[in-house]
């Protein structure tokens, strides 16, 4: 397997941002990675080797805010709308006119955002983990387009006595970042095995939106005032196959470096990203689509309501593809599965 020691670093200035990336392959199609928190290009190691090996063009890059990209200081130059000019503009610096564009979690976010605001630079999109979800960005249910503002769909999802997780990143500034930057690794190692098939059981069968927020309450996404939301997170007594100690390292590096400040941002500015885009507020996506989910990844879970509309949002989708047995990191717990569904949906596609 891949180490993702092998690949070329590269760096691009586009605009008044540096964006670092990981880069492999040769004169074939552009295929853009974009990672999620608390990740880096690191979690496309697996992908980057079998997309090169298939004669595909390859950047996995730092999203602003980590790694060696930028970290604007301003929460609102991380927008989502800055986000996806920086990301075409990126293909641009690399030579290309367009690209394919795949994210996971965030990244996900991104590259949906990506390829339905600019569709002549994104031809085709493949999301992991958190499906299509409009000016809304997190798919979140009871509001799969973002049909609610963000903050007001995540109170009604936390209930009265707890605080939905991405409010309490944006509640106190430096409060979460104090909290995971006291043990970085412990707290990466934590949260990889955490919200894995390793340690996730199965879900059941969640239809209602008071089901699926009753199931997410009783997890680490619905924090109590007061409690640190590290506390959330499980130590294994080992690692998990799927995760090294090296991959651990790698992670821990980075975020030892340059701290979860930046990385964190996007999390702050969900309301205004949903005014932002309000003007595209029932616009379907587009261009090919494909999206790919754990069965047991509570993103998966949360965006039950917009993948039972994706058809009507995606008119050209490629389908869902959900990894059994499988969390959050889709394409780092089940690398072989994810290869297939993306090499598949890109021969689809291509010219």
């Amino acid at each position: 397997m891949s180490t993702g020691t092998e690949f070329e670093s590269k760096v691009v200035q586009v605009g008044d941002h540096r964006i670092h990336m990981k880069i492999a392959g040769g004169t074939g199609p552009l295929v853009l990675l974009v990672h999620g928190w608390p990740e880096s290009p690191h979690s496309w190691r697996h992908q980057m080797r079998a997309l090169a090996d298939a004669g595909y063009q390859v950047a996995a890059i730092d999203q602003l805010g980590y790694g060696r990209s930028s970290k604007p200081t301003a929460v609102d130059e991380t927008r989502i709308t800055t986000r996806v000019a920086t990301t075409a503009a990126v293909v641009e610096a690399l030579g290309a006119e367009t690209a394919v564009v795949i994210g996971h979690d965030w990244g996900a976010a991104v590259a949906w955002t990506c390829a339905w605001t600019r569709p002549d630079v994104f031809t085709a999109v493949v999301g992991l983990s958190v499906p299509f979800g409009g000016r809304g960005l997190m798919a979140l249910p009871g509001s799969p387009r973002g049909e609610i503002r963000p903050s007001e769909i995540e109170r009604r999802i936390a209930g009265p006595d707890r605080v939905w997780y991405q409010q309490h990143i944006s509640e106190v500034p430096g409060l979460v970042e104090r909290d995971l930057e006291r043990d970085v690794r412990g707290f990466l190692t934590a949260a990889y095995y955490t919200v894995s098939a390793s340690f996730l059981e199965p879900v059941p069968e969640l239809r209602t939106f008071d089901e699926i927020a009753g199931w997410l309450r009783g997890t680490g996404l619905c924090v109590s005032p007061g409690t640190p939301w590290s506390s959330y997170y499980v130590q294994p007594e080992k690692l998990p196959d799927w995760l090294t100690e090296e991959d651990i390292d790698a992670y821990t590096e980075q975020y030892e470096q340059t701290g979860f400040a930046g990385p964190l941002s996007s999390y702050r500015t969900n309301d205004l990203d949903w005014e932002l885009l309000g003007e595209l507020a029932g616009k379907t996506l587009d261009v090919p689509a494909l999206y790919i989910g754990g069965d047991r990844d509570p993103c998966t879970i949360w965006g039950r309501d917009a993948i039972a509309i994706f058809d009507e949002v995606a008119p050209r989708n490629h389908g869902c593809v959900i990894v059994p047995e499988c969390g959050h990191w889709i394409q780092q717990e089940r690398p072989d599965e994810v290869n297939r569904a993306v090499l598949d949906f890109l021969a689809a596609v291509q010219p």
